[in-house]
C-alpha cells in the first residue's frame, strides 16, 4: 500500500508539473502570439479554467506528500519527501500571495473592461510563474529520487 501513495503522489505532483510547465512554455506564448484581443480573451478563459482546478491540484499534491512523508517516516528518501512538501506548500503560498490576486482580476478582463497595464500584469504574473514552476519541478524531481 505504501508504494502504491509513492507512485499515486509522484504521478499526481509530475501531472501537475506538465500542466504548469506546459502553460507557462507553450500556451502563453501561443496567447501573447495572437491578433488583438484573442490572447487576451485566452488567458481570462484559462484563467476561470484552471483557476478553479489548480488550488485542488496543489493542495491535493501537498496532501498526499504530507501523508507520504507521515507514513513513510522511517523509510529512505523521507527527508526527500519532507523538502518535497515543503517546496509545495511554498508554492501554495507564492500562488495565494503572488499569482492568485492577478489572476483573479485577469479572468474577469474583456477588450471593453481591461486596464491599460493588463499586458505588464500578465507579464508580472508570467514571471512570477516561472518561479513557481521551478519551485514544483524541483518537488517533483525530490519525490522521483525518494521513490527510487
Amino acid at each position: 500500500m505504501f508504494e502504491a501513495l509513492e507512485v499515486v503522489t509522484t504521478v499526481v505532483v509530475g501531472l501537475m508539473v506538465g500542466v504548469e510547465f506546459s502553460v507557462a512554455f507553450v500556451i502563453n506564448p501561443i496567447l501573447n502570439a495572437l491578433p488583438e484581443d484573442s490572447g487576451l480573451l485566452g488567458r481570462a478563459h484559462g484563467g476561470r479554467m484552471l483557476g478553479a482546478l489548480m488550488p485542488v491540484w496543489y493542495i491535493g499534491s501537498l496532501v498526499l506528500s504530507a501523508v507520504w512523508a507521515i507514513v513513510g517516516w522511517h523509510h529512505d528518501g523521507a527527508g526527500l519527501v519532507v523538502i518535497a512538501g515543503a517546496l509545495l506548500i511554498s508554492s501554495v503560498v507564492m500562488s495565494l500571495l503572488l499569482l492568485v490576486p492577478i489572476n483573479n482580476r485577469g479572468k474577469t478582463w474583456t477588450p471593453e473592461n481591461r486596464p491599460e497595464d493588463w499586458k505588464e500584469q500578465m507579464n508580472r504574473w508570467d514571471r512570477f510563474h516561472y518561479v513557481r514552476v521551478a519551485v514544483i519541478i524541483a518537488s517533483f524531481a525530490l519525490l522521483v529520487a525518494a521513490l527510487v
